[in-house]
């Protein structure tokens, strides 16, 4: 899971709630001083939250941006049901759908990105309707299911999830994790985040990692301007396959140096600099 470097939002961001017609989300809100050239709504991934994006309010204000980063519907502070089927992808999609309408942006032009999973759930959002958004930025998000190490990993934490505790599960996870990604100070606000999911979101969400088809062609057909970004190395989907899936979407393509599958926490100056020379280049709606 990636490891935000706080969960304390900058001065330029607030955090508040955004009514949207399929119900409220818990959002980080962050402003530029001066007008906003176009305004990013950014999705995390399994098993995170709207904190993955902390480090890159402040870079992306600063290029003028503003910048909302949301947790879906039962991720950290949004509410979510105990039903497994609420959290379906078709359903997930329309919530990102009712966030970019809720922002009040015109047609065309609000900018999604979408991390790992998020960026799955964002490119279903896009083949329902892309009349919103005038890019897509895939970030360490592959054109379909994760490696099999990645799908033993989440049936073992659904298998988990299905008989014991949030709070057992996260005790059991702490043993299981090698040394060099045990507790660097921050154990008690991710400890809060995790028991704040609601586990049938997450079970539901990684028989999705588990099983999402390929559908590279049809967001190729779709002619939305695609980012594909990641680091320079990834144990979800290989490095390649970014590559691959950039070249099939006739997509920019940026990898971030000396981070793996979550540079907007291992990098994110980089990253932010990278994402706002993408928005910078794509022409005037």
């Amino acid at each position: 899971m990636s490891r935000p470097p706080t969960f304390a939002p900058p001065p330029c961001a607030r955090a508040r709630v955004l009514a949207t017609e399929r119900g409220d989300f818990a959002v980080l809100d962050a402003m530029p001083r001066n007008p906003a050239r176009a305004t990013a709504l950014l999705l995390p991934g399994y098993t995170g939250s709207k904190e993955d994006f902390v480090a890159l309010l402040e870079p992306l204000t600063g290029a003028g941006y503003r910048v909302v980063a949301v947790d879906g519907r039962g991720q950290f502070e949004s509410q979510g049901t105990d039903r497994q089927e609420s959290y379906a992808q078709g359903e997930l999609a329309r919530d990102v759908l009712a966030q970019a309408a809720a922002l009040g942006e015109g047609p065309g032009e609000l900018h999604l990105l979408g991390h790992s999973l998020g960026g799955q759930i964002a490119r279903a959002a896009v083949l329902l309707d892309a009349s919103p958004f005038r890019s897509l930025t895939l970030m360490s998000s592959g054109p379909a299911e994760v490696v099999a190490a990645q799908r033993d990993k989440v049936k073992m934490l659904s298998d988990a999830l299905s008989v014991l505790s949030m709070d057992e599960v996260w005790q059991a996870m702490q043993v299981l994790e090698p040394p060099q990604d045990a507790d660097t100070g921050d154990g008690a606000d991710m400890r809060r985040r995790w028991l704040a999911h609601n586990p049938a979101q997450l079970i539901a969400t990684g028989a999705q990692l588990a099983a999402e088809p390929d559908r590279v062609d049809e967001l190729a057909a779709v002619g939305l301007p695609v980012h594909v970004l990641s680091g320079e190395r990834d144990d979800v989907w290989p490095v390649e396959l970014f590559d691959a899936m950039a070249r099939r979407l006739g997509a920019r393509r940026t990898t971030i140096a000396g981070a793996e599958h979550s540079p907007n926490t291992a990098r994110p100056q980089e990253t932010a600099k990278a994402l706002a020379a993408f928005w910078d280049g794509l022409p005037a709606v």
